[in-house]
C-alpha cells in the first residue's frame, strides 16, 4: 500500500512537469511568433529609409549648368555634354553669345549634323536671327548646308517672313551662290516665294544671273527657278530684267532660256 502511493505521487509529479514544459515551450512560440511580426514593421520602415535616401542622391547629383554652357559644349562639339545639358529643364536651348548667336545657328555654321539634329528635336528656335539678322533657316540655305536645311525644314516651321540683312529670302543668296541642291529642296517645298525681291529689287533669277559668271551650274539654277515658275520679267530698282543682264554680259544659252518663258 505505501508503495502504492509512493508510486502515485512519483506519476503526479512526473504530469505535472510535462505540462509545464509543453506550457513553456507554447509561450517561446508565441513569443518568436510576437517577435517575428513585431519585427516587421521595422522592415518597411528600413525599406523607406532606403527609398528616401536614393531620390535625395539623384537629387544631389542634379547639375546646374551656367550660361554658356550649351554654347560652349556646341563650339567643342562635345555631343555628350549636349544631351546632357539637353536633359535639364532650367537650361535655356536658345541662349545667345555677344554675337547673338543660338546654339542653333552655332552648329549650323560649323555645319554639325547631328548637333543640328539634337537641337531642333529638343525645340531650338530655326527662326532666330543674329546680329547680322542670319537665322539657322537663312543660314543653312544661304550656305549650301542642305542636309540641315532638309532637316530643318521637315522637322520645324521655317517662318518665310523673315527675311536676312539684305532684305532676302533664303532662295535668293541660295541661287546666287549656286547651291543648286537647296535650291531644288526649297522649291520643291513650294513654301518659299520664288518672285521674293530683296532690298536692291533682286530676284533668284535676277543674282543668278547678274551677279555670277553664266556656267553651267547657274544655267541650272536658272533652267530650275523657270520650271517652277520664276518671273523673268520683274526689273530690279536699277530698272532691268534678268533678260537685260543675260544679254548684257553676253550669257546667251541663259538669254535663250529666258527668252523662252517670256
Amino acid at each position: 500500500m505505501k508503495r502504492m502511493m509512493i508510486g502515485l505521487v512519483f506519476l503526479f509529479v512526473l504530469g505535472g512537469c510535462q505540462v509545464n514544459s509543453t506550457d513553456s515551450k507554447t509561450t517561446d512560440t508565441s513569443t518568436s511568433s510576437i517577435k517575428k511580426i513585431s519585427s516587421k514593421p521595422s522592415e518597411k520602415k528600413s525599406s523607406k529609409e532606403a527609398t528616401s535616401s536614393t531620390e535625395q542622391l539623384k537629387e544631389d547629383k542634379t547639375v546646374n549648368y551656367t550660361p554658356g554652357s550649351l554654347i560652349e559644349a556646341v563650339s567643342s562639339n562635345d555631343s555628350a555634354k549636349v544631351s546632357e545639358i539637353l536633359k535639364t529643364s532650367t537650361h535655356s536651348i536658345d541662349e545667345t553669345n555677344e554675337k547673338g548667336e543660338t546654339p542653333l545657328l552655332i552648329a549650323v555654321h560649323n555645319n554639325q549634323v547631328e548637333l543640328t539634329r539634337k537641337l531642333i528635336d529638343a525645340g531650338a528656335n530655326v527662326n532666330k536671327q543674329d546680329a547680322i539678322k542670319d537665322s539657322p533657316y537663312l543660314y543653312a540655305g544661304a550656305e549650301g548646308r542642305t542636309e540641315i536645311l532638309a532637316y530643318i525644314m521637315s522637322h520645324s516651321k521655317p517662318d518665310q517672313s523673315i527675311t536676312n540683312r539684305f532684305g532676302g529670302n533664303a532662295l535668293i543668296p541660295a541661287a546666287e551662290k549656286g547651291h543648286l541642291d537647296n535650291v531644288k529642296l526649297l522649291l520643291t517645298d513650294e513654301q518659299v516665294n520664288i518672285n521674293h525681291q530683296n532690298n536692291y529689287g533682286y530676284t533668284a533669277l535676277i543674282e543668278a544671273v547678274a551677279l555670277r559668271d553664266g556656267s553651267q551650274v547657274y544655267q541650272d539654277i536658272v533652267a530650275e527657278l523657270l520650271k517652277h515658275g520664276a518671273d523673268p520679267n520683274l526689273a530690279d530698282k536699277y530698272g532691268k530684267t534678268a533678260k537685260d543682264y543675260a544679254n548684257e554680259l553676253g550669257y546667251g544659252n541663259i538669254s535663250r532660256l529666258l527668252e523662252e518663258q517670256s
